[in-house]
């Protein structure tokens, strides 16, 4: 795990609250790109580069949104392993799936920090967009960075759509803004609790929210109304981890994703959408947390399931309402 401290590495676990709860510390870089000129940073073929992990949520929303968006060309990337040692993200591209730094040659996601900061304090973590013109990191927050992806990019996409329309897009964010403390973050808080009563709080929040929004998804195809959004990327990233690993890793074992037919069915709406099953590395995802945190599975022992059905028909279409691969095609 670890984090930097003036530009140096400590080996330093997340420090719980008094009553052993999971605290996540806020993102440091908040640059923006922006095609009307009001930062320094103008949306340009080539000039950005995308840090990634396939194994991590937070960077899973800007890869499905470049994938969506058609950015790939645009906006090239670099890999990190799956395992996070005491050393935090390193890149091997030995390791299938892993790539080197393409920008830097980096052996540490770390220096790439350091390179934009040589003083940085703060957790190291993907997703990164660099700046090649600046040689500098303009954002490291998954949630503005897929709005710019969504947005500030459509010059260069090769099939935009708006996952955030302005006649909808304060519901988006309230949206995003329910599912990230319970769901997103709520697996998290469950899994690196320190006390049984903050891990009980968690679970309870966390499944409280699953069963609302079940009931939501049962009445509507998306999480906000009948058009898919960037709330329902936000959702799938964590859904789709779930019972591969918070189920059992984190302890979120009250139920599985599968038990709830509508979310299921969302889910596997979303991974048959044009791009995204490309987007989601399942070996990366599991040895990256049965690997990489020793304080919740000491041993290493990496779980061999389950195997998740995700190519059977999801019936969404009943509920009515543009299923995400008409929106594409419509480029809207």
């Amino acid at each position: 795990m670890g984090r930097l401290v003036d530009g140096e590495w400590t080996t330093q676990w997340y420090e719980p609250d008094e009553d052993g709860r999971f605290v996540r510390p806020q993102t440091h870089f908040r640059g923006r790109v922006s095609r009307d000129g009001s930062t320094p940073f103008a949306p340009s073929d080539g000039r950005y580069h995308l840090y990634v992990s396939w194994a991590c949520p937070w960077a899973h929303r800007t890869l499905i949104m470049r994938a969506l968006q058609g950015l790939e060309r645009a906006i090239d990337i670099s890999v990190v392993d799956h395992y996070m040692g005491e050393d935090g993200w390193r890149f091997d591209p030995s390791v299938p799936g892993a790539t080197k730094d393409a920008i830097l040659g980096s052996r540490y996601l770390r220096e790439v920090y350091v390179a934009a900061d040589a003083h940085y304090t703060g957790r190291v973590t993907v997703p990164v967009l660099w700046d090649r013109e600046t040689g500098t990191v303009v954002n490291n927050e998954s949630r503005e960075l897929a709005r710019m992806l969504d947005h500030e990019f459509v010059a260069l996409a090769e099939h935009p759509i708006d996952l955030a329309p302005a006649d909808t897009c304060a519901e988006i964010e309230a949206t995003i803004d329910a599912i990230y403390e319970p769901i997103n973050n709520g697996v998290y808080k469950a899994g690196f609790a320190s006390s049984q009563a903050a891990y009980e709080e968690a679970v309870g929040e966390l499944f409280a929210a699953l069963d609302h929004w079940e009931q939501v998804l049962g009445r509507q195809r998306w999480l906000v109304g009948d058009r898919p959004s960037e709330a329902d990327i936000f959702l799938f990233t964590t859904l789709i981890r779930f019972d591969l690993v918070y189920h059992t890793h984190f302890k979120c074992n009250r139920r599985r994703i599968v038990d709830y037919p509508n979310s299921w069915g969302f889910v596997r709406e979303l991974y048959q959408a044009p791009g995204v099953a490309q987007t989601c590395n399942f070996e990366h995802i599991r040895k990256h947390y049965y690997r990489s945190h020793p304080k919740v599975n000491p041993s290493r022992i990496v779980a061999v399931g389950p195997q998740l059905e995700l190519d059977s028909a999801h019936g969404r279409e009943a509920v009515g309402g543009l299923g995400l691969a008409e929106l594409i095609a419509s480029g809207k």
